[in-house]
């Protein structure tokens, strides 16, 4: 058997995990934290807040694995009259639709990778169009200015994160009954987890290793200053608030990118009964401070939660910085991010690393691909390269 380390137990540390596994190497995983999930980790209870969405998209690979095996779990759909109260903030006001010109380029021919997006979609639809489409997807890049980024970069997520029927999906629980789940398949497919296990150098008498960490630990780690990529800046706010009708489901910001929800519309299970978990995530320039942040989210709550701070019964803020994601500048795609192979039998895994994909789609995709490679460069069935 090949024995093969993993360094990092979150979404990509145990994907690589598994896949290797199932393809019969010998896997040993370690984690510096004493519980497994990195940013998938989901705060106990009372209160069971995630560090960003909780969102899984359908449309990804990683949908068809994980259910494949039985990973998914049971899932929390959004009831239709919540739905319904989806709102959009734009020139001041609170919208129940967004603009006709932002729903035109979900129609649009494919954007250049060349240009950046406002420029693009404003030749389109017009500069009003462009800019609500651009801060929109705010929502899937944590980016203060999505505008200034590849245009295909954004319109590929504009169309996941508008897509109807939507593609989003919540696991019930949080992404830590994913994580607990995926964590107990890799633990019977022989895989040796040791948490509170912290690597500040690789293995001596190592064979393959996957480094599945922030690009900011590989490079420490690895000695390897190339290891950069540019993510976001996002101010998140969690809240939990006694229950009022007529709250709204979610408040998009078209003005400037920020998101806020209501994560137990979909799933009650989230906070006590007869309250609601809120968070609101929005991404903020490298001038800005976490207060310009919280400011603008509590500007949301205001609008499509009338009297929560009366409500308020818990919150909690934090300031997520380079830890949301890759984002691609224009002339750059995925392929342009660190390697996957870093030569010597290192892998990558990770959100910020060459891999195609939305939000945690990338992790998974540069996971199978990290164990792929790592097992020898054999494909196996039990770890298809669907988008790789």
């Amino acid at each position: 058997m090949r024995r093969i380390t993993v360094i990092g137990g979150g979404l990509a540390g145990l994907t690589a995990a598994i896949a290797a596994a199932e393809a019969g190497a010998e896997v040993i995983l370690h984690e510096s934290h004493h519980t497994l999930g990195g940013r998938a980790r989901t705060a106990p209870a009372p209160y069971r807040t995630n560090e960003g969405p909780h969102a899984l998209y359908a449309g990804g690979p990683h949908w068809g694995w994980l259910k494949q095996r039985g990973l998914l779990g049971p899932l929390a759909d959004l009831p239709l009259l919540e739905a319904a109260r989806l709102r959009f903030h734009r020139d001041g006001r609170l919208r129940r639709v967004p603009p006709a010109a932002m729903l035109r380029l979900l129609l649009a021919k494919s954007a250049p990778v060349d240009a950046d997006f406002t420029t693009w979609a404003t030749g389109v639809v017009g500069a009003a169009g462009a800019r609500a489409a651009a801060n929109y997807v705010g929502v899937a890049t944590f980016h203060h200015a999505p505008g200034q980024l590849s245009a295909a970069f954004v319109q590929e997520r504009l169309r996941r994160a508008a897509k109807v029927p939507p593609e989003a999906h919540y696991a019930r629980g949080g992404w830590g009954e994913v994580i607990g789940r995926m964590a107990d398949h890799a633990w019977k497919l022989g895989v040796r987890i040791e948490t509170g296990s912290r690597l500040d150098a690789l293995p001596t008498d190592r064979g393959p290793v996957i480094v599945a960490t922030q690009l900011s630990a590989a490079r420490a780690l690895l000695g390897d200053a190339s290891l950069t990529w540019p993510s976001g800046r996002t101010v998140l706010l969690d809240l939990a608030v006694r229950t009022r009708r007529g709250d709204a489901f979610a408040v998009s910001d078209l003005d400037s990118p920020g998101w806020v929800e209501r994560f137990t519309a979909q799933d009650p299970s989230l906070a006590p009964p007869g309250e609601q978990l809120i968070q609101g995530q929005v991404p903020i320039a490298p001038g800005e401070t976490r207060a310009d942040g919280i400011a603008r989210a509590e500007h949301l709550l205001d609008l499509g939660f009338p009297g929560w701070r009366e409500r308020m019964v818990f919150r909690r803020e934090a300031l997520a910085t380079g830890r949301t994601g890759a984002v691609d500048a224009p002339g750059t795609t995925w392929r342009d991010r660190p390697a996957i192979d870093r030569g010597d039998g290192v892998y990558l895994a990770g959100d910020q690393v060459a891999a195609p994909g939305v939000l945690c789609e990338v992790s998974f995709n540069s996971a199978l691909t990290a164990a792929t490679l790592a097992f020898g460069g054999r494909r196996h069935r039990s770890t298809p390269l669907e988008a790789a």
